[in-house]
């Protein structure tokens, strides 16, 4: 029994909710429940909207406002760690340093790629890049990497070499949270200090899902490029007779679906929704384009007794084992994609023994009892190391 821990908990929400957002209620959900005192540093980007870009940037590179509001907390509340998450862009490294004066430890989850990565995907018009990954980011600003915006990548890249020259990410960090070993390697490549990072998985918590016959494929997330929505159309255009594919989110590509009798378009859904799709589901589609680092999706599915159907790139060529947990096909190929979603439709025995695999790995790996016990840890380390 862990002797119960003050946390402070920072993250910079997103305009349109995400992943990385339930990840952090989760966590801090996971911790309240172990009897751990857990407060929220939140800020919004929907308060982007309400300010000059003048002041915009500036915050991006180094928010006096975090200063104060940091400053207050830690001697208000005293937290024996500081847990960082999203700080991009309201936050800001700044926030390592009000914890380096204030002598709180600091461990950060690595979501995505921003810190070696302005635009944060290590994606460039399609295909996978990683032009900056080592090196100073001046090529992001001159693709207009970050929004489309020559200006708006400027900032970003110069947020990142800015904190790489101050020795923020090396030194300020006592330990960061990779989601598996491929992107820790990707982070140790674009300068992070290996022996500062440990892997720690998503989670979710669901019972055992209920038995039953399943049918027809689904894809939940974001209907944007880097999620293979181009690729999953396409797919799905070449599919057999009779198989159906179910979408769950919404977003700029979504009109690439819509002209599709293959697809149904189901629009946003509550979480319990989402999990009852997944259990009714053969298996769960995840056509991705760009390096994910585990996709919360990818937990959920498998909790919920469901094979999942990945693109062969980055961690999820590990994260789902193909032939046990799922089926890989070559990404973005969507011919390679519609062989397998055909092989799924004709094999229902086949797909539900690797649903079950799944549901075994996530019962090994992936619930909320193994994820606490690692953070912990982690927190124990950070703590033993002290502050920078």
């Amino acid at each position: 029994m862990h002797m119960p821990l003050r946390i402070l908990i920072a993250h910079n929400t997103y305009q349109q909710r995400g992943g990385e957002d339930a990840v952090v209620e989760a966590e801090v959900a996971l911790l309240r429940a172990h009897g751990h005192e857990v407060r929220l540093y939140q800020r919004s980007n929907d308060d982007i909207n309400s300010m000059s870009k003048a002041s915009a940037a500036l915050q991006t590179l180094w928010s006096s406002r975090t200063q104060n509001d940091a400053a207050a907390l830690f001697a208000q509340f005293q937290p024996q760690v500081l847990h960082a998450h999203n700080t991009f862009p309201l936050i800001s490294p700044s926030l390592y340093w009000a914890a380096a004066r204030a002598r709180v430890p600091v461990v950060q989850t690595l979501h995505n790629f921003r810190l070696i990565c302005p635009q944060a995907l290590l994606m460039r018009e399609g295909q996978v890049c990683e032009d900056c990954v080592g090196h100073i980011p001046w090529r992001a600003a001159r693709h207009a990497c970050y929004r489309s915006s020559v200006a708006q990548s400027a900032v970003v890249a110069g947020m990142v070499q800015m904190h790489r020259a101050l020795g923020t990410w090396q030194h300020k960090v006592a330990r960061y949270i990779a989601l598996n070993a491929f992107c820790r390697d990707r982070f140790v490549a674009g300068g992070l200090p290996r022996e500062r990072i440990r892997i720690k998985p998503n989670f979710v918590d669901l019972p055992e899902p209920p038995a039953g016959p399943r049918q027809g494929l689904l894809f939940v997330g974001r209907l944007s490029e880097e999620k293979g929505v181009g690729v999953l159309a396409a797919a799905a255009a070449m599919g057999p007779p009779g198989m159906s594919v179910q979408v769950v989110g919404g977003g700029p590509l979504q009109s690439l679906l819509q002209a599709s009798n293959q697809v149904s378009l189901l629009g946003a859904l509550a979480p319990a929704e989402v999990y009852q799709a997944m259990g009714r589901a053969r298996a769960l589609l995840v056509p991705s384009i760009w390096y994910e680092n585990f996709p919360r999706t990818v937990v959920e599915a498998f909790a919920c007794g469901t094979p999942v159907i990945a693109s062969r790139i980055g961690a999820l060529a590990t994260l789902v084992d193909d032939g046990r947990t799922g089926l890989l096909f070559k990404p973005g190929d969507a011919a390679d994609l519609a062989v397998k979603m055909a092989w799924a439709q004709a094999h229902p025995d086949e797909m539900a023994a690797m649903g079950r695999q799944a549901r075994a790995h996530y019962e090994r790996e992936l619930t909320g009892e193994s994820n606490q016990r690692q953070l912990l840890a982690i927190y124990d380390e950070a703590m033993a190391e002290g502050p920078a």
